[in-house]
Formats: C-alpha cells, sequence, structure tokens
C-alpha cells in the first residue's frame, strides 16, 4: 500500500514539475511561431518621432487594421472608434479606442498589443500607446484610449496590410480590491446621511 502511495506521489510530482517546465516553454515557443509563420509579432517600446527628418512615402499606401478582444474572464467592453486607416509610411496617425468596465467594482487592466503579419511589427512604430500603462476604471467607468503610430518606410514592398491587435487582461490588484470597498462604504455612508434628513420643512413660530 505504502509502495502504490509512493508512486502516485512520485507520478503527480513529476506532472507539476512538468507544468512548470510547459509554462516556461510557452515564451520560446510563442517566439519560434512567430518566426515561423509570420503571425502575432510583437511591438516594441516608445519611439521619438521628429517630422523633420522623416520622409513620407506618399507614392505607397498600408491598410492598417485595428482588432480589439479582451481575455477569458476580463468583462470589460474594448473596441476601436475605427476600424482601419489607410497610411502612407512615415506619416503620424492617431487612433482613439474606447474601453467601458460595466462592473460595480473597481478594476485594472492592460493591453497587449501584437502585429500581423510579425515581419512588419519592427516596422510599426509606436510613438504613444495606452499598452505602455494599465488602466484603472471605477464601475461604469468609460475611458478613451489613444495610440500614436507611423510605419516605416523600410516596410518590405511585400507587405501591403497591417493587422494591429490589442487583448485586454484583468489585472485588478488588492489595492483596487480596497478602492472597490471603500467606494461601497462612502456610497453607504452618503444613503444613511440622506434617510437622517428630515422629510419636510419645518416651521418656527
Amino acid at each position: 500500500m505504502a509502495s502504490a502511495t509512493g508512486k502516485t506521489v512520485a507520478r503527480l510530482s513529476l506532472i507539476v514539475v512538468g507544468m512548470f517546465a510547459f509554462g516556461f516553454a510557452l515564451v520560446p515557443l510563442y517566439d519560434l511561431l512567430c518566426e515561423v509563420t509570420g503571425l502575432g509579432g510583437k511591438t516594441g517600446d516608445a519611439v521619438v518621432y521628429d517630422q523633420t527628418t522623416v520622409e513620407i512615402d506618399s507614392t505607397r499606401t498600408i491598410k492598417v487594421t485595428f482588432l480589439t478582444q479582451t481575455n477569458g474572464g476580463m468583462p470589460w467592453t474594448f473596441w476601436a472608434d475605427a476600424g482601419r486607416l489607410d497610411v502612407h509610411p512615415g506619416e503620424l496617425h492617431t487612433i482613439t479606442f474606447q474601453v467601458r468596465n460595466p462592473t460595480d467594482r473597481v478594476m485594472r487592466g492592460q493591453a497587449v498589443p501584437s502585429v500581423v503579419p510579425g515581419r512588419a511589427a519592427e516596422f510599426f512604430h509606436k510613438v504613444q500607446c495606452f499598452c505602455f500603462d494599465s488602466q484603472v476604471l471605477a464601475p461604469g467607468e468609460q475611458m478613451p484610449l489613444t495610440v500614436k503610430f507611423t510605419v516605416d518606410a523600410m516596410l518590405p514592398s511585400t507587405v501591403e496590410s497591417i493587422v494591429l491587435s490589442y487583448e485586454l487582461f484583468d489585472i485588478t490588484t488588492e489595492e483596487d480590491a480596497a478602492a472597490t470597498a471603500d467606494l461601497a462604504s462612502t456610497a453607504s455612508g452618503a444613503s444613511r446621511n440622506s434617510s437622517q434628513q428630515p422629510s419636510g420643512d419645518i416651521g418656527y413660530e
């Protein structure tokens, strides 16, 4: 009986170790998949745009499509004001997204961008992006989110369209949960104060 229990524990331990190993392997496997298939390219950090040094290629037009999705369990609504822009390489463009928290609690979200085809990612430059920071929304709050970008004129001529996709994740923290409790306490106190107010006018003789 003890031998059987020992084998079971050993098997479970191997499964746990395997799960951790698989988790760590996901990142390099994802990078390899992007490299081989050209899908899901990672975008870089913010760049500085200097209009005086940038040459705009007005002879070429790139179709840039914007997609949004929320990760499983993230209840926010998330969309782009425009589904697509036609841009000339070198031009600076601004696109606005909208995000709304329909819940009754304070929540924090983080957007993760990717570019398709993957080989276009190094030529898609974000000058400003909400994805550099997390967003905290109060219950029922809606917020505009801005992206300023430019497409490098060195983008390979075979690439005629780019898809910029954002996936929104719930990263609500304990501090955010505490803020929800504070809001509930404030609302409860305001309700009690309101109920204690006199309902009619008081006359004096």
